[in-house]
């Protein structure tokens, strides 16, 4: 972990550049999330964002560990206690709380050690989750674990490739980061290589706000036509990358209704030539 200072996520996000992140994250998860079906579907971590709010799902859970709690207090129970249990298991701690919507359910424990069993989760978010574990590699296998064949993987983060990037990897030298993440940004060209090693399939990737790192809305508000021409011209060098990647599993495939087919003769096989029956003679 880098020894610089690092920014207080909580409060990033309530300041005039965290609020231009999170509307576009927000915007995007909405429309993905809302057109993936299941039965379980998880947030790991960031309690600011609500990734699933348009999601359908029938059990929806919030899961944070130790550094999630720190950053925003425990408070009373609002959620069911029924949908906790639905998800935790003797080998984490659940406990309802305020950072889980209403009617949702927030799960404690480590997320380098996820208390669900293997292929039970259809659908799994991290909002810039590997820029704040110790271990995104173990991160990544935990949620493979847990995802059922053809379940889906949702990853938000900042990209390295980007004047974000680029101000954020200038601050090793200066000890003044602009971004909230406790390790270095991961590039989008080194996630794909992970997750594919890891057996999934990039459906899609999506970049957004390409406003320059400025700290205030009123400079903000004046770079705001580099939206449009970021989109067009220089898509990949977008501040924040959105990856959905699909679990897919070797040697299975969906079978459909079996079709009966009629037996037929072998290639070398002939139909066996009938004799003409005798004929009576007629004069006889």
């Amino acid at each position: 972990m880098s020894d610089r200072t690092i920014i207080d996520w909580p409060a990033w996000t309530d300041s005039p550049t965290g609020k231009y992140v999170l509307d576009w994250e927000q915007e995007q998860l909405d429309r993905v999330v809302s057109n993936i079906f299941g039965y379980h579907a998880l947030q790991l971590g960031m309690p600011q964002l609500d990734a699933l709010r348009e999601n359908r799902m029938s059990c929806r859970g919030l899961v944070l560990d130790a550094a999630s709690a720190t950053s925003a207090p425990y408070t009373v129970p609002t959620a069911h206690a029924d949908d906790v249990h639905r998800f935790a298991t003797t080998n984490g701690v659940a406990k309802p709380a305020r950072h889980a919507p209403e009617g949702r359910s927030t799960v404690w424990c480590d997320l380098l050690d996820l208390p669900f069993e293997a292929q039970s989760v259809d659908l799994i978010v991290m909002p810039h989750t590997l820029e704040f574990t110790s271990d995104p590699h173990r991160l990544l296998r935990e949620a493979e674990r847990v995802l059922m064949p053809e379940g889906q993987l949702l990853i938000v983060g900042f990209n390295s490739l980007s004047l974000w990037g680029a101000r954020q990897s200038a601050s090793k030298l200066t000890g003044q980061p602009f971004l909230p993440a406790r390790q270095d940004l991961i590039a989008f060209t080194r996630l794909k290589d992970w997750i594919k090693l890891l057996g999934f399939e990039l459906e899609r990737g999506r970049f957004g706000c390409y406003r320059p790192p400025l700290a205030t809305d009123k400079w903000l508000a004046r770079y705001a036509f580099m939206e449009a021409a970021g989109d067009r011209w220089w898509p990949i060098f977008g501040a924040v990358y959105m990856v959905t990647a699909i679990k897919r599993v070797q040697g299975m495939r969906l079978v459909g209704p079996l079709k009966v087919k009629k037996p037929v003769l072998a290639p070398s096989l002939t139909a066996a030539a009938t004799t003409p029956s005798p004929t009576r003679n007629k004069d006889t």
